[in-house]
């Protein structure tokens, strides 16, 4: 199977070029299934059920989230019958909505799997224990035909760590969540396709996507201020496909980069 991750969406210009170029990635890159991380889609902030329709009518297949998945309180409700968005997997089981699902469809089973880490990010359940407990209950080749685990986590170190536990056991290991596409992008030595970080899908001439104005204010003057708000300019598509095998394991990586200051092409 061929399979597109695409970064963190960091406001309306950013979604908007998804949604609208989606129809054609899909066709060009000859894709059999797209992930998108929408956590920062609405504002910045959260992500809205208008916005994942949206997504989904566009050709996305899921949608992964982070530390700001409950920023906009509608998704509270939303949440709790939409399976193809997910929450980070160690959330405590009385929290909204599934941090895991498996998506079936011509090409095959697909799992897709939120996790978050925990340094300098939430107090959450242990992402390991978590992340164990998912693939010792989903084997590919038997429940499954292909694993995607997204690991929304600050540092590169636990997401490298993450990648190294899952090696053998999932096809796709890609962290999310500090909006730079990292240049690690590899075949883990047991056949996991693994990236420190997918980048995001926004504005580059920005401090991670927001407007530099407030943010570089913030680091000069040490104080407190106004709102961060996207940054509206040119977005680049950021993320990583990958080609799977029939035992589940990646045969490629590639990262993807459209449109913008950060374009392949």
């Amino acid at each position: 199977m061929r399979i597109l991750f695409l970064g963190d969406v960091v406001g309306r210009a950013a979604r908007e070029s998804v949604v609208k170029r989606m129809p054609e990635i899909r066709r060009d890159f000859s894709l059999d299934f797209v992930i998108v991380n929408g956590e920062n889609a609405a504002g910045g902030f959260g992500i809205t059920e208008d916005i994942c329709q949206k997504f989904f009518s566009s050709g996305i297949d899921c949608v992964t989230t982070g530390n700001h998945v409950w920023d906009q309180k509608e998704l509270f409700e939303y949440i709790k019958d939409e399976d193809r968005l997910l929450r980070p997997i160690n959330y405590p089981n009385e929290t909204p909505g599934k941090g895991s699902n498996i998506f079936t469809n011509q090409f095959g089973r697909i799992l897709v799997v939120n996790v978050m880490g925990r340094l300098f990010m939430e107090s959450l359940d242990d992402p390991f224990t978590a992340i164990e407990k998912v693939l010792t209950e989903n084997i590919m080749g038997e429940s499954c035909d292909a694993i995607i685990i997204d690991i929304h986590a600050e540092t590169t170190s636990e997401k490298t760590a993450m990648g190294h536990f899952c090696d053998g056991r999932a096809s796709l290991v890609v962290g999310t969540h500090t909006h730079i596409p990292t240049a690690d992008f590899q075949i883990l030595p047991y056949g996991t396709a693994y990236q420190t970080d997918a980048g995001m899908c926004g504005d580059y001439d920005s401090v991670i996507g927001m407007e530099k104005t407030e943010p570089i204010r913030r680091f000069v003057e040490k104080t407190p201020g106004g709102r961060f708000n996207p940054a509206q300019g040119s977005p680049t598509l950021c993320g990583v496909i990958i080609e799977t095998g029939g035992d589940g394991l990646s045969e490629t990586i590639e990262p993807f980069r459209l449109g913008g200051v950060l374009s392949q092409t």
